[in-house]
């Protein structure tokens, strides 16, 4: 049974990052995202069919994370090299082109072991997003089977209740009020 991380300090991480703009490099830690929430997901492979439909929404989307106080990282198995290679490939050539946020290179598999996404077998992550808040607490986790893409929609719902510090019905909606404990 894998160990629960909801509620828990969130797995520590350093990884070197191809950069959004398609050109440079970086480095992403934990620490980097003290003091804002951090939406970090991590996807099968790069240059496959779901993934760039979902890297690209949220690229897209990024704005409206920034003003809730939010990055994004993306992270796979593949190297920095090979995220650099898809960013600059064009979108009608399955590539991802310019990026709102950092796409991350898990070589040693360890972080998506931490987050209790890989699989082993496969050498590959399941499709994992969660949301840490700005003390590194893992708030939300969804992890699905690598043929269905996740919904910006939805995450940031998610990420609205969460920083809304109520309790949150079902089909909570930013403007809908919290629940009263009785």
């Amino acid at each position: 049974m894998a160990e629960r991380l909801v509620g828990k300090q969130a797995p520590d991480f350093s990884m070197e990052t191809a950069l959004g703009n398609g050109k440079d490099f970086g480095q992403a830690s934990l620490a980097d995202y003290k003091g804002k929430w951090l939406v970090l997901f991590f996807y099968p492979l790069d240059f496959t069919f779901v993934c760039p439909t979902e890297i690209t929404a949220l690229s897209d989307a990024a704005e409206q994370f920034k003003s809730l106080n939010t990055e994004i990282l993306g992270v796979s198995i593949d190297s920095i090299h090979t995220h650099r290679a898809w960013i600059n490939t064009p979108k009608d050539q399955n590539g991802l082109g310019e990026l709102s946020f950092p796409l991350a290179a898990d070589i040693t598999k360890s972080v998506a072991k931490d987050y209790g996404v890989l699989i082993e077998e496969e050498g590959i992550a399941l499709r994992g997003l969660f949301i840490i808040d700005p003390e590194g607490e893992l708030k939300y986790q969804v992890v699905n089977h690598n043929d269905v893409g996740r919904s910006v929609e939805e995450t940031l719902r998610v990420l609205q209740a969460l920083q809304s510090g109520g309790l949150c019905p079902m089909n909570w909606k930013p403007g809908d009020k919290n629940l009263t404990a009785q």
